[in-house]
């Protein structure tokens, strides 16, 4: 078996350590004899495999005391209507930074819960730069400030955690979360799917802090209040076992890498050599994003010539390199390069790439 180059956008790449120990867990996980989808999640197993799990994110990130850690379903837009469910009330209002296709969505899905203004954006700017600082028009009173720390399809990255005062931050972090380290006690709540830098699909990982669970919200049923869910250990329900047990499993191979830290070196070595390949082509490639606001996780990139794209894209899936096609919102191409993507597949890259130039120019 080959395994291909994967820069899918997500759901994404896992460790290949990690899917070699699933495989290997697959039949008889742990010694039960069965594997770990087909156990209770109450059993002590499965909780031990739980805590540790939580215990080894925990570390990572050197989440601070007072935060609740959660593991969750829906993905992460369902959490866009249901953060403003949680942490507002009728009449309420919340501000948020849109910057790029998932901002655009958080505030549409959360408009029915609560008076969601746009503080900022950069629509005018086709979302490849971002809003300057002092553009942004702050509500007194707000609920919480949301914003988009790193847009997958647009490819713009925030490098910095803005200053929001006394308001808490929320942040949609599914496509940069575990990227390098992050200041966690900055933030009120943070929200990821899993399936981009965490494991599989149809799981959501929250890190909220304890004092807006304790807010009232709205009226709503037990499942989507997230206090319900930190005062039952993310058991209220049947977890998502299976992304449970992975995303275990990738945490514990990242602190094999050597945390964050290290983890953030080399993904910045990885996307400064994918943006030199494109800087350096002479015009072949291009970057259309502002350089101050260039993603590490996502690089969208076009060819000189769009006639090309078709070419470039069936060529380069014949050498073995999955997922390059950019999203249908922007077209051109895209390489995502999460934790799981290895120097060596962006360095394969950049040799195609360079040929194909070479070949194509």
């Amino acid at each position: 078996m080959t395994r291909a180059w994967n820069f899918s956008a997500g759901p994404a790449a896992l460790p290949e350590a990690v899917l070699r120990r699933a495989q290997q867990d697959m039949l008889d996980w742990n010694g039960s004899g069965a594997s770990v989808m087909e156990l209770s999640h109450r059993g002590k197993r499965f909780m031990a495999l739980a805590a540790e799990a939580e215990a080894s994110l925990r570390r990572l990130l050197s989440v601070p005391e007072g935060y609740k850690v959660l593991f969750l379903q829906g993905g992460a837009t369902q959490h866009f209507a249901q953060i403003p469910m949680n942490l507002a009330g009728p009449g309420d209002h919340a501000d948020y930074i849109v910057t790029g296709h998932w901002g655009e969505k958080a505030v549409r899905e959360a408009s029915p819960y609560i008076d969601a203004r746009i503080a900022a954006t950069s629509v005018a700017d086709d979302y490849l730069k971002l809003p300057p600082r002092d553009t942004w028009k702050l509500s007194p009173g707000a609920a919480y400030v949301h914003y988009t720390p790193n847009e997958t399809i647009h490819g713009v990255e925030f490098r910095d955690i803005p200053d929001v005062g006394d308001v808490p931050l929320v942040a949609d972090l599914s496509s940069s979360i575990l990227s390098e380290p992050l200041d966690v006690s900055r933030f009120g709540l943070i929200y990821a799917g899993a399936q981009k830098n965490i494991g599989p699909s149809g799981l959501v990982v929250m890190i909220v802090r304890d004092d807006l669970l304790a807010r009232a919200g709205r009226p709503m049923a037990k499942i989507f209040r997230y206090a319900e869910h930190a005062a039952n250990d993310s058991m209220l329900n049947t977890p998502n076992t299976w992304g449970w047990y992975l995303a275990g499993l990738t945490f514990a191979w990242l602190e094999a890498q050597g945390g964050l830290v290290a983890m953030g070196e080399t993904n910045a070595r990885k996307a400064t050599v994918l943006y030199e390949t494109i800087d350096g082509s002479n015009g072949f490639y291009r970057s259309p994003v502002e350089v101050s606001a260039r993603s590490r996780m996502n690089v969208p990139f076009t060819l000189h010539d769009a006639a090309l794209d078709a070419v470039f894209l069936a060529e380069s899936e014949a050498a073995g390199f999955l997922a390059l096609k950019g999203h249908k919102a922007v077209g051109g191409m895209r390489a995502s390069l999460y934790n799981a993507v290895s120097l060596d597949a962006v360095n394969e890259l950049v040799k195609f790439m360079r040929d194909f130039a070479a070949r194509h120019g």
